[in-house]
């Protein structure tokens, strides 16, 4: 066997494997072996009838699919494994014979690799810097929430719904005139302020009385996951049945000692305070993090392969099944409620797969151009913090961790080292 490769167009190199007439005869011999128990001949038991006779009766090619099957299986991989230093496979090949003779056998094998890519520029952008405040209000209304779980829920008949209030309403939603899949039901029970409905739907219902009906207008995001439903505005007819408050008990000092164990409100609210801020912080990082890779990726060149995106909208379509899962939900029953096929509910995944796809892709280069790596003595310290952190012996923690976790250190590590250079080497505007 031997075999040439060729860069070919979309980001796919070209494989030409030639076997030569024994290697063929000898797959042949071989599929014959694994396949002769299917085959039935007049005269002969069940498997039992010669490889030639097999032959005259079903046909001389009746072997070749499956001695395809057995050189490919036992080349290919053989032969993506050598050529890993000069490209990286990322779908399965296309494949096709191309000759077939006495003399020899060529298959082609049409494989996706993973595409390099030209950015036109990483340094010098203008671009968007998130940040995020936390606010009295912000710290209270998390502090408040040690108390929701010995709230006690009293009807209320005397004053008009507010957020906070769960409210049992009929609801009827039609765009353009037409009712919509998912937009109608009667009796539902909606917590206000929950975010459980599209922005804008749970603040006007807020302000409604007991028997009151109206109607209110709401914009569907432009990410939202039904197609003919993005970015539309939807009327919803809505009747309000009754309005559920909740009682909530007062925090005194030995309250939030008894839930929290921090010693008294004041020291329970400092820490809520720190908390937040902290995860404001991460949320500016990642979205300015984000803002970086969508800035460059605008100027990137690039044939990304349909493989490639493919895969990435296996990891999203798994993600947003893991998430229905833990409401109870099965993704077929939420695609068939939708009136979606999976082919629809998959390809409107694809842009943002794409995008994922090409972000990835901005990141190895850069990395790689810019001989961005983390040291053995960088890793030493990031373990030696987390095991701070947990309280334990630095050498007892280094024997827990697998070689998985320290990859994983070393390329956290990498990423913020990315980070921290193409932030300094932008302009970014808060």
């Amino acid at each position: 066997m031997n075999y040439t490769q060729a860069a070919a167009e979309k980001s796919t190199v070209k494989l030409t494997i030639t076997f030569t007439g024994e290697e063929w005869k000898a797959a042949i011999d071989k599929a014959y072996a694994r396949t002769r128990g299917k085959y039935s001949v007049p005269g002969f038991r069940k498997g039992k009838a010669p490889k030639s006779v097999v032959e005259n009766y079903y046909g001389k090619g009746v072997f070749f699919d499956e001695a395809f099957n057995i050189l490919y299986s036992e080349h290919y991989p053989a032969i993506i494994e050598k050529e890993k230093d000069n490209f990286t496979v990322v779908g399965d090949p296309e494949l096709a014979v191309e000759d077939m003779s006495e003399d020899k056998i060529v298959l082609t094998a049409v494989v996706p690799v993973k595409p390099e890519i030209k950015i036109g520029a990483y340094k010098g952008l203008e671009i968007k810097k998130f940040e995020y405040n936390v606010s009295d209000e912000d710290v209270q209304k998390e502090v408040g929430k040690i108390a929701e779980r010995d709230a006690k829920t009293v009807e209320v008949t005397d004053r008009p719904a507010k957020s906070g209030d769960t409210v049992n309403i009929d609801f009827s939603g039609s765009v353009d005139g037409e009712k919509f899949a998912g937009g109608t039901a009667e009796g539902y029970d909606l917590e206000l302020g929950s975010g459980s409905f599209i922005p804008g739907f749970e603040d006007q219902v807020a302000g409604m009385s007991i028997g009151e009906e109206k109607d209110i207008v709401v914009r569907f995001p432009a990410d939202y996951q039904a197609e003919n439903l993005k970015d539309k505005d939807a009327t919803f007819h809505i009747k309000l049945h009754s309005i559920k408050g909740k009682e909530l008990p007062e925090l005194t000092d030995e309250y939030v000692k008894k839930h929290t164990g921090s010693e008294t409100l004041a020291d329970y609210t400092a820490k809520v305070k720190e908390r937040l801020e902290k995860q404001a912080e991460a949320r500016g990082r990642d979205q300015t993090e984000n803002s970086i890779l969508e800035a460059i990726s605008k100027t990137v060149e690039a044939e990304i392969p349909q493989a490639m995106i493919e895969t990435e909208i296996d990891g999203i379509v798994r993600d947003f099944s893991n998430r229905l899962m833990y409401q109870g939900l099965k993704l077929e029953d939420y695609i068939k409620y939708m009136g979606q096929t999976m082919e629809q509910f998959r390809s409107q995944f694809a842009q943002q797969a794409k995008a994922r796809v090409i972000s990835q892709l901005v990141i190895e280069k850069i990395i790689r151009d810019e001989k961005i790596t983390a040291t053995d003595e960088e890793v030493d310290e990031k373990v030696a913090s987390q095991a701070k952190e947990i309280e334990k012996d630095v050498e007892e923690y280094k024997k827990t961790i697998d070689p998985r976790q320290l990859s994983y250190i070393r390329n956290d590590i990498i990423i913020t080292k990315l980070f921290d250079f193409l932030t300094a080497n932008n302009n970014l505007v808060k």
